[in-house]
């Protein structure tokens, strides 16, 4: 079962797309686009082609778990990619996925100023990592 996790953003979309089994993260890509319509689209395009069966999408929340300020700007996307696809997106904690997305690029020797162009892939893998673990765990 391939799940596509959804790293939703002002001006870029992270997305990452599990292998067939549902065990590992493969393909990444990011969609940059500043209009909704457009990233649920393209979004739409990649479930058709890469045989996606689940949504996952970062969700934000504020570091003592409430809701953060942009959370419902997060649930009328959702909802959006839900008319568009016909998939409904599980709202999954996306807590420290950046900040630990551009230290795994750090590490791997990109300079800050290349991260931009990655940060929201690798935070997508990073969701659809913790979520597969979860799928796993839980039996």
């Amino acid at each position: 079962m391939r799940i596509m996790a959804i790293d939703y953003g002002d001006a870029r979309t992270g997305i990452a797309i599990s292998d067939a089994t549902g065990l590992l993260a493969g393909f990444t890509t990011v969609i940059h686009s500043r209009k909704s319509e457009t990233v649920a689209e393209e979004i739409r395009r990649l479930i058709a082609g890469h045989g996606v069966e689940e949504l996952v999408m970062g969700f934000p929340r504020n570091m003592d778990g409430t809701e953060g300020p942009r959370a419902e700007l997060y649930r009328a996307f959702a909802r959006q990619v839900e008319e568009v696809t016909g998939m409904a997106p599980v709202l999954w904690d996306e807590r420290r996925t950046t900040v630990e997305a551009h230290s795994i690029l750090h590490a791997g020797g990109k300079k800050m100023k290349d991260h931009r162009k990655n940060v929201d892939a690798v935070a997508a893998s990073l969701i659809l990592e913790g979520y597969l673990t979860f799928r796993r765990t839980r039996g």
